[in-house]
């Protein structure tokens, strides 16, 4: 049986940075948090490793920062979007700090940056070399759970939503401890992270598999920018699942990417070698493992003994695979890492449904365009977060009636052949050839097991990139390798099914 609890106040799913920072945010009002997995588990904020990117030094500025984050989106970035994120980026890591994130310091007390890809200046902020995700949601936790105005559920899984008669969301379906729960709210607020379990190869954890995407799709919401994903182009290849990183400040420290003769190879894929695009290493590293030639992050001169003590994280990876990075080259491979698209939001967090918000991985603002610029991620989750927990906690009451849109669950087994398919057909490259029989293996697996909330993410993933007929950013097609005139793509899973999708020139 079905219990029923009505919420007065604003309902948070999701429990990383951005979900935290929304639940903070909307103070006095109350605020239900769910997560399936404990505080400071199963979400990607944690185990970010660069850091938080702001233009915190004398030197930088907001608008040079917004600068590079429209340059790496590859012309799809929305330019308020950036000028919000870099104009308050500054102010959310000192709330960060104030909140107890032990950022690392200058002599003179000021923030410590490294510079990462793509950055025109030294700007990420960074805990211990690679630690930032962990120590921020320590932080960041404490200070939820003390919040008064805060509650945490945990061990409750998003089912699905409620809606009325109207379209607008009034609710969510929970299994909470495995037993149905409908939880009616003034506002929802989602913040179920990105689609990397949707891959076999990935650096998130492999429990995000778009299950907020996909719901929100079939309760009728549009999607934006789904086809584009980023493959972080160093993910430890030691056969772990999910893959460890190696965080892209190795390559700022000067570590060198060289094939199996301990050849560099980067300079021939582009003059900015190391520190180019992420979408330009992972595919070059791609190149040359298809080559067979190997792709290894060489750090025994850039880092060397000092492993241990500036990238204990790394360290502790490369060691548990039976690689001692101080003296061994690092063998690297590229991997879902994060996904630009998502539930299209407004930049306080409204989504196309009246009720329903999103934040962080799950939502799409539009801020990094067809490439996410580094670091811009735990950023984005804290000044985004921020602005939907602040506009959700203004929802008043509403009337309870309402339908429950639900979704089948994906056997493990169907599940496994999807991930396997999704990163040989919707990889690092594509053409239409592997989208096609992608999209037929879903049409499979949906008929046999009903359609599930990954199914949904996956499908608008594949079409929308079998629809976009050109390269840009992180969706590479090796049919159509040349860019056309920029256009987002903002889509429903009614268009979708219609099929002749078209985002770019013949």
């Amino acid at each position: 049986m079905t219990e029923r609890l009505r919420h007065d106040g604003v309902l948070v799913v999701g429990a990383g940075l951005a979900g935290l920072t929304a639940a903070l945010a909307a103070a006095p009002a109350k605020v239900l948090v769910l997560t399936d997995a404990a505080l400071n588990h199963g979400c990607s904020s944690a185990w970010a490793q660069g850091g938080v990117a702001a233009a915190l030094s004398a030197d930088d500025a907001p608008a040079l920062h917004a600068a590079d984050t429209v340059a790496a989106g590859a012309g799809l970035v929305e330019p308020d979007a950036a000028r919000i994120l870099t104009e308050e980026g500054p102010d959310a890591v000192r709330r960060l700090a104030a909140l107890g994130a032990p950022f690392d310091r200058n002599a003179d007390g000021g923030f410590a940056q490294s510079l990462e890809a793509a950055h025109s200046r030294a700007r990420v902020a960074r805990v211990k070399g690679d630690q930032a995700g962990r120590a921020i949601m320590e932080a960041v936790t404490v200070a939820a759970v003390a919040a008064p105005h805060i509650q945490v559920k945990t061990s409750a899984k998003l089912a699905g939503l409620l809606q009325d008669a109207t379209g607008r969301v009034r609710g969510v379906m929970a299994r909470i401890d495995g037993q149905p729960v409908e939880i009616t709210a003034h506002a929802v607020i989602l913040a179920t992270g990105g689609i990397g379990g949707l891959y076999a190869v990935t650096t998130t954890p492999s429990e995000l598999q778009g299950d907020g995407l996909g719901l929100a799709a079939l309760a009728g919401a549009v999607i934006a920018d789904p086809e584009f994903v980023q493959f972080h182009p160093t993910a430890i290849d030691i056969g772990r699942d999910p893959a460890p990183l190696a965080t892209e400040a190795l390559r700022g420290e000067g570590a060198k990417l060289v094939d199996a003769d301990g050849r560099p190879f980067m300079a021939l894929y582009h003059p900015d070698a190391e520190l180019a695009p992420r979408d330009v290493v992972a595919r070059a590293i791609h190149a040359e493992r298809a080559a067979r030639r190997g792709a290894f992050l060489d750090a025994r001169q850039a880092v060397g003994p000092h492993f241990p003590d500036e990238f204990p994280a790394v360290f502790a990876a490369c060691m548990g695979g039976g690689v001692d990075p101080r003296v061994q080259p690092i063998p690297v491979a590229p991997a879902c890492h994060y996904h630009m698209g998502g539930i299209a939001t407004d930049t306080d967090g409204r989504t196309s449904l009246a009720g329903l918000y999103a934040a962080g991985e799950c939502a799409s603002t539009g801020v990094h365009g067809a490439n996410r610029l580094a670091s811009n991620s735990l950023l984005e989750a804290a000044v985004f977060g921020q602005r939907a927990g602040q506009a959700a906690a203004l929802e008043a009451p509403a009337p309870a009636a309402h339908r429950v849109i639900t979704a089948a669950v994906l056997p493990a087994q169907a599940l496994a052949e999807l991930r396997i398919a999704m990163s040989e057909d919707a990889g690092v490259i594509r053409d239409a050839h592997g989208l096609t029989r992608l999209l037929g293996l879903m049409d499979r697996l949906e008929a046999e097991h009903g359609r599930s909330a990954p199914l949904v993410a996956a499908r608008f993933v594949a079409a929308c990139a079998l629809a976009r007929r050109e390269s840009r950013g992180g969706h590479f097609r090796t049919d159509f390798p040349e860019r056309h005139a920029a256009q987002r793509s903002f889509v429903t899973l009614a268009a979708i099914e219609q099929s002749g999708l078209r985002f770019a020139a013949e």
